[in-house]
């Protein structure tokens, strides 16, 4: 899952192209086509969908959903843009640049993660538990993602020059050796490497420092929304409660998939239950799974704008929750 932080590379190439919720019943006895991009290859960040898939719970709401797994070579907003699916789950920071800089049609309808799984991520031998820890340490950060650690580094009163960023290559490797003293990483998957190696992980979220972006934004074109609507309401409902019942008891579902959706990953099963366990307080909210609120936008954006990606409310739908 670590590599998935190549997603964010999205706007170099895409420029090239341009709780348990009541399923609506749709009028129509067949069910409706309805294609989902994913934004990555398949793991335990798609559970709930998978879970929808195969309980039935998309067909309950008169779709025929084709779920199209993502991978590194894959640019979720580019599949949308090329017609090739209906909506996709993008990160916010890729699409707010779109629709800014390249005038791309988007408009977000949900967020899978309220708090963005992204962190820092060190050994428990010698934890880095909060920015201030960072002074003086070596951090590996992905290119595409200095300058969200930068922000954030800023948002917190320290310097860019007071901690030593290196590149990194998505390998906990260097961590575990000691040749570095953390890394930003995913934080609901790396630590469940880092154990296999021999070690104990320390994390926090660069959201809990004032980095407050979503994660897996829902994202479909103003076309798509205009001429699906009702499918996308239908689709919002199934996955809100396929995700409920996978939460309820994150170790339940992951083992079920061992071999269909999570078959020839090259991950076991453990690793699996532990990304969809450390992920339920990620995606949990109150309002409900794929939540849109006032307050989460407002953070999103002001934490954006302080990487110099000024969006605003208006790229957010959040009528077709309020349907559900």
């Amino acid at each position: 899952m670590t590599a998935s932080l190549n997603r964010r590379a999205f706007l170099g190439t895409a420029a090239a192209g341009l709780a348990t919720a009541t399923l609506p019943r749709r009028a129509l006895a067949a069910t409706a086509p309805l294609t989902m991009q994913a934004a990555w290859i398949n793991d335990a960040e798609f559970t709930g969908y998978f879970l929808g898939l195969d309980q039935g719970y998309y067909a309950e709401a008169g779709l025929e959903l084709e779920y199209l797994p993502g991978g590194p070579d894959v640019i979720p907003e580019s599949t949308l843009i090329a017609g090739r699916a209906d909506l996709a789950l993008t990160t916010p920071d890729t699409t707010i640049k779109a629709i800014v800089e390249q005038g791309a049609p988007f408009r977000i309808i949900g967020a899978q993660y309220q708090k963005n799984p992204i962190g820092i991520v060190s050994l428990a031998k010698a934890p880095i538990r909060e920015p201030k820890d960072l002074i003086g340490k070596t951090l590996a950060v992905p290119p595409v993602n200095v300058i969200s650690v930068e922000a954030m580094l800023k948002m917190n009163g320290i310097e860019p020059g007071q901690v030593n960023i290196v590149p990194y290559a998505y390998d906990p490797t260097p961590l575990v050796k000691g040749e570095i003293d953390a890394s930003l990483d995913f934080t609901t998957n790396v630590p469940f490497t880092i154990q296999q190696a021999g070690e104990e992980a320390s994390s926090f979220l660069l959201y809990d420092f004032g980095y407050t972006i979503y994660n897996d934004t829902v994202v479909v074109t103003e076309a798509v929304l205009n001429e699906k609507r009702d499918l996308l309401v239908a689709w919002l409902a199934a996955s809100r409660k396929a995700w409920a019942e996978n939460l309820a008891d994150p170790t339940v579902w992951p083992p079920k998939f061992a071999d269909s959706h999570f078959m020839g990953t090259g991950r076991s099963i453990e690793n699996e239950v532990y990304f969809n366990t450390a992920q339920k307080p990620l995606i949990d909210c109150p309002e409900g799974c794929f939540a849109l609120t006032e307050d989460g936008i407002e953070k999103c954006l002001s934490a954006l704008g302080e990487v110099g990606i000024v969006g605003s409310a208006e790229m957010f739908d959040t009528s077709l929750l309020a349907e559900i």
